[in-house]
């Protein structure tokens, strides 16, 4: 007789933990003494530690002292931009993109992009970071990374219109031949790079293929507020007022940054037809010293999901989430002057539930819970930089760091365990990644992808 689902082997049981939980209010909470178990690459239940006490699994995680957490979701970045850390450092955003970043890229080749992309998987999976969202090129190579390093990812292939019709054509392609591939674990959006590089008709033939596959769009606009007062001088409209009058803003839209975002956008923004959401990377509008900030609190008022992002680590110079978390809630307490803004229980709503739902997977990701898929961290705060304990939510945001993670799980699947990577060989892409450099780096050639003017 073949046993019940109950009474047969779970495929994970992680016992011992305090668990991150949300209430039907979708407040933050923690439950301790608990165990998850997860069966099929879903969470199965959450309950106490003492309810599977001789319970057989396949594998089983002593947690004891730890938390867990859903996996963290990095909501926009540029993974094989990893190649680049650190070589355009000090500059003023027009002389980062046209002196050093898009000459760089001219010479990008596709096993250039693979072993990034394989190097910002180890970077993430030991970060806690579950899935990412991606806008690159050469995108074939970061879903073949991405199979077969088991982490999960929202990819998009990017485009210019100086590309013409060609560009929007791959990003296409791209997006349905690669949906919901990896067993699940990818998702696709069409990719066009941003308003000041992709031309009105591009954006409103963007719009009608996702209508017409039923995709979502992921792009910069209003990144910065030179950008949105560059539009309002030469167009008289702003970023967000060119995506609604394209028909952007009537699509399932992931604007990335938008710290040029206007007051008078926010109506826009509201009124959309689609689903909009926003991802905020604070470390390197502080590295560009950008005046301004993603205005979360403004888009929290009309309902706007704000995910956790790192942009590329050529800005940012990390793939930290950890670090975007605690840094969105010191700079929303400073450029709104409320210490009571964001608290840390809601900078941990932002890393969990709001960047699922900004990725487009708040049905599937974010919360534990009975069928949620199993995107699960643990994180140990027994360092002493994080005793004592007096408040769990403060300490996760403000005292731990990402090397506190010592495990990442992905569907069910250990990526991670106390702290060794067992799906990705880091020595060995640091070897063959050292090689490549001197003919990447060169930039004698004076080419560039691109031409950043705002």
């Amino acid at each position: 007789m073949t046993p019940s689902p109950a009474e047969a082997p779970a495929d994970l049981i992680i016992t011992g933990c305090t668990v991150l939980v949300h209430d039907d209010q979708e407040r933050i909470g923690f439950e301790e003494d608990a165990a998850i178990v997860v069966r099929d690459g879903v969470v199965e239940s959450v309950t106490s530690a003492d309810a599977v006490r001789g319970r057989d699994a396949v594998e089983r995680i002593d947690a004891a002292g730890q938390v867990a957490l859903p996996g963290l979701v990095n909501c926009h970045t540029h993974a094989p931009m990893v190649t680049l850390r650190g070589v355009a450092e000090d500059l003023p955003i027009e002389e980062w993109f046209n002196d050093v970043v898009w000459p760089i890229e001219s010479n990008l080749t596709e096993k250039d992009v693979e072993l990034g992309a394989r190097l910002a998987c180890a970077e993430m999976i030991r970060a806690g970071v579950t899935c990412f969202a991606d806008h690159y090129f050469s995108m074939d190579a970061v879903a073949a990374v991405v199979e077969e390093c088991g982490i999960r990812a929202h990819l998009g292939e990017a485009y210019f219109s100086s590309q013409g019709p060609q560009g929007r054509e791959k990003s296409l392609e791209f997006a349905l031949r690669h949906r919901g591939g990896a067993g699940g674990r990818i998702t696709t959006a069409l990719a066009p790079h941003a308003p000041y590089t992709v031309d009105d008709a591009d954006l409103a033939a963007t719009a009608a293929l996702a209508r017409d596959h039923g995709l979502p769009v992921h792009l910069h606009a209003a990144e910065n507020r030179d950008q949105a007062e560059a539009s309002l001088a030469r167009h008289g409209v702003t970023p967000i007022e060119v995506l609604r009058r394209t028909g952007i803003l009537d699509t399932d839209v992931l604007i990335a940054h938008g710290t040029g975002i206007l007051d008078s956008d926010l109506p826009l923004l509201e009124a959309a037809d689609g689903s909009t959401a926003v991802a905020t990377a604070p470390r390197g509008y502080l590295k560009f010293a950008w005046p301004t900030t993603t205005p979360v609190r403004a888009l929290h008022d009309i309902g706007i999901p704000v995910g956790l992002a790192t942009d590329g680590a050529a800005s940012n110079n990390s793939l930290d989430v950890w670090e975007s978390m605690a840094l969105t809630a010191l700079v929303q307490k400073s450029t709104t002057g409320d210490p009571r803004w964001l608290t840390a229980r809601q900078a941990l709503h932002h890393a969990t539930l709001q960047s699922a739902r900004a990725v487009g997977l708040g049905d599937r990701l974010g919360t534990l819970a009975p069928g949620r898929r199993a995107d699960i961290v643990l994180v140990d705060l027994s360092g002493p930089h994080t005793q004592p304990v007096h408040d769990l939510a403060a300490t996760l945001v403000h005292s731990a760091r990402s090397s506190d993670v010592r495990t990442t799980v992905v569907d069910g699947r250990i990526l991670m365990r106390d702290r060794e990577l067992l799906t990705i060989d880091v020595p060995a892409v640091v070897r063959e990644l050292g090689e490549r450099m001197p003919a990447l780096l060169d930039r004698g050639h004076g080419r560039r992808i691109q031409d950043y003017d705002s």
